[in-house]
């Protein structure tokens, strides 16, 4: 076994390894950045080094600082996690050249499958079935174009190194055909330096289903069943289950052994998943399910297939780098009930999905429910890295217990000051469509109108801030799941809730102004009394501009006085590596100007003012 294992990675994938390594009695070593010291993953771990700073170019992506600190603290393996160097196979091989343990894929292996094309054409001859498409070398504008329209629109481009939803465009009509393939070309060279793309059918009621294989060094390959991955947002996924819904055990069996054969076929080693696309408009049938691409590393969505088979995956990783045979036979693995989890991220539905950045002084998460997270109450969620904040993992003997239990506890889960897509998740597990096993990559385009939470504050969440107010020392975090309103005779009141005042009707006066945050349903709302310098209203109507997202300003495009247009560039935002910029509401002059480039904002900073002409 091995003895001191480094974790070339952070967060929360960092404090997962640490578990289990810890269990097994393995020493952890810790690499990170200067902005992460103060993580709880470095905290965990028995040793830890920095390696550079905030951008990952200069700590997490340093190969050479990473085998420095491996030399230096005496480690004898490396795991990459998922992510930064995970499918590098320099790295990999520059780690075991180095004389250590490499917990991954061999490094042939994570080439042979790094390239959609190149890893199509394997699978093809391993009689594992692919896509109708194009995988050709002749990459000339009009051969594209043609081969496109002998496959039949729509048709999807996808850069043959892509990845992580980059690099894919889809084609509806021959008209759109060359200035998408130019755009996905530009896309794909800034990414990943290789314009070369592949043309695929596209599957109009597509479902993303994968399999999780492992093999090891003794020829042996098992897979540990399917997960679904359907419910995506911009490629990006939300809700992942095991098992897949509508899946029979014929079909199972045919997914399930065409993955083994992908993963023989590039002798693979470790962890692994054989990601497909099936045609869900018919149900799930073999027939219309096709092999898509390899993750040659451990997925984020691994806790379900753990929580349906009882293996550590991060084990088994442990125990076949260190040149164990397999845990367990393919005939010792079962599935045993369902399993889901959702991915809690630092955004806000309600401003198209804007990142959140800033101090957790409220993390709460629900009892009975797994969670992996990388941050813990009283930390906080910088712009420089990915923005999950933890992962939310439920089981129930049925789907429709999981789904009842992950959506409870996305409700319960509380946040602050920091906006979270807490209660779009609630509502996706506890929409009717959802809940019934209707899931495409379809589903959060459709219902979106159903998913996302009001910008503004309900009936409910209004009463319940007033009579919050009430009583003197009260916890300033309010949980109102249940809460009720006795209908008595009522007189009107004031109370601020987001930055707004409203009349309240209440049985009686507040009673103090202490202010607080209400949890209800997945989302958090600041109140207290109205001040005299709360921003009355804050909405366009009345011309202010307020920052939708902490991050930095980067132009300031106006001077105080200036005459502006309705929809003319004011101020341009930045956070997690995107760019917002914010327009004027309607025809006037700035009446203020509250910023300056560089200025570090808030979410809900007043940035400007637009006065109309009568002001």
């Amino acid at each position: 076994m091995i003895d001191s294992l480094l974790i070339a990675n952070r967060g929360e994938i960092a404090r997962r390894i640490i578990r289990t390594a810890r269990a097994l009695g393995i020493r952890t070593i810790a690499v990170h950045s200067d902005v992460d010291a103060a993580m709880p993953f470095v905290r965990e771990a028995d040793a830890a080094v920095c390696i550079g700073t905030a951008p990952a170019a200069d700590s997490y992506l340093r190969q050479d600082r990473i085998l420095a600190a491996a030399r230096e603290t005496g480690a004898s393996a490396i795991h990459p996690g998922y992510g930064f160097l995970s499918e590098n196979a320099d790295f990999a091989e520059a780690v075991i050249a180095a004389g250590l343990i490499w917990v991954g894929a061999p490094p042939a292996s994570i080439r042979a499958m790094g390239l959609k094309d190149a890893a199509k054409q394997r699978m093809i001859a391993a009689g594992v079935p692919v896509t109708p498409g194009y995988l050709g070398d002749d990459q000339s504008p009009a051969r594209l174009q043609a081969e496109a329209d002998a496959i039949g629109y729509p048709v999807l481009i996808k850069a043959v190194a892509g990845g992580g939803g980059k690099g894919m465009r889809k084609v509806d009509a021959r008209e759109e055909f060359a200035e998408l393939l130019a755009s996905c070309q530009r896309e794909a060279a800034a990414s990943f330096g290789n314009t070369q793309v592949l043309i695929e059918k596209y599957i109009l009621s597509p479902r993303h289903i994968e399999v999780q294989v492992f093999g090891d060094r003794h020829g042996q390959v098992v897979h540990l069943f399917e997960r679904d991955c359907s419910l995506q947002r911009r490629h990006q996924k939300v809700i992942e289950e095991a098992p897949a819904p509508g899946m029979d055990a014929a079909t199972r069996a045919a997914v399930c052994d065409a993955a083994v054969k992908a993963a023989r076929a590039v002798d693979y080693v470790g962890a692994g998943t054989i990601e497909f696309i099936a045609d869900g408009s018919d149900g799930l049938r073999a027939d219309r399910i096709w092999f898509m691409e390899m993750n040659t590393r451990l997925q984020v969505e691994h806790p379900v297939t753990e929580a349906i088979t009882g293996q550590d995956l991060v084990e088994w990783q442990l125990r076949v780098a260190a040149g164990e045979p397999l845990p367990r036979r393919q005939e010792d693995l079962a599935i045993h009930g369902w399993a889901m989890e959702a991915r809690l991220y630092a955004e806000n539905p309600a401003s198209g999905f804007l990142p959140s950045t800033g101090p957790l002084d409220r993390l709460h998460f629900p009892p009975g429910v797994r969670v992996d997270s990388g941050v813990e109450q009283g930390g906080a969620v910088t712009p420089y890295y990915d923005p999950m904040i933890a992962k939310l993992i439920v089981h129930g003997t049925t789907r429709r217990e999981a789904a009842a239990k992950l959506a409870a506890a996305a409700r319960d889960t509380q946040v602050w000051p920091v906006k979270t897509n807490a209660a779009f998740l609630a509502r996706a597990a506890a929409h009717p469509a959802f809940v019934a096993g209707a899931v495409d990559t379809g589903f959060i385009e459709r219902h979106g109108d159903d998913l996302i939470p009001a910008a503004d504050p309900s009936p409910a969440v209004l009463a319940a801030a007033a009579a919050a107010l009430l009583p003197e020392g009260r916890d300033p975090w309010v949980g109102l799941r249940g809460f009720r309103v006795n209908r008595t005779p009522v007189t009107s009141v004031a109370v601020a809730v987001a930055g707004r005042t409203h009349l309240v009707a209440q049985p009686r006066a507040a009673g103090h102004n202490q202010d607080g945050v209400l949890f209800l349903d997945g989302e958090a709302w600041p109140f207290g009394l109205p001040r005299a310098d709360l921003l009355a209203g804050g909405s366009e109507g009345d011309g202010a501009i307020l920052s939708p997202m902490p991050g930095r300003v980067i132009a300031v495009l106006i001077a105080p006085g200036q005459a502006v247009t309705r929809g003319e560039r004011l101020l341009v935002l930045e956070a997690m590596k995107m760019e917002q910029a914010l327009v004027a509401p309607f025809d006037g002059r700035v009446a203020e100007l509250k910023v300056a480039e560089g200025a570090q904002v808030p979410e809900g900073t007043l940035l400007a003012r637009i006065a109309t002409g009568e002001e």
